[in-house]
């Protein structure tokens, strides 16, 4: 589920589709910062929305968008570099 509400769960798992997890814990400005933090390569260009380079998967769980990106997103899809995740979530990144 992908949301643009103004509040969000800062304690939640995210979880990558290899099986390995780490806790986004509110201090990281999105995901795709906290993503990095984990030394995960994730490809990016604008980091603002407006390109959807860094775009991945949502395999399970809901995100929230801290501003609507102008990039088209497919159903199922998300943009990192302007969302947080609302719950637990369980993402793909792209080779």
């Amino acid at each position: 589920m992908i949301s643009a509400i103004s509040t969000y769960s800062s304690m939640s798992q995210i979880t990558l589709h290899d099986g390995t997890s780490f806790e986004f814990d509110g201090q990281h400005r999105n995901l795709l910062t906290a993503l990095e933090q984990q030394k995960r390569a994730v490809n990016f260009h604008c980091r603002a929305g407006f390109c959807g380079a860094c775009r991945c998967k949502l395999l399970s769980g809901s995100i929230q968008y801290l501003e609507e990106p102008l990039a088209f997103v497919r159903k199922g899809e998300f943009l990192p570099c302007c969302s947080v995740p609302q719950t637990d979530i369980v993402i793909e990144i792209p080779e």
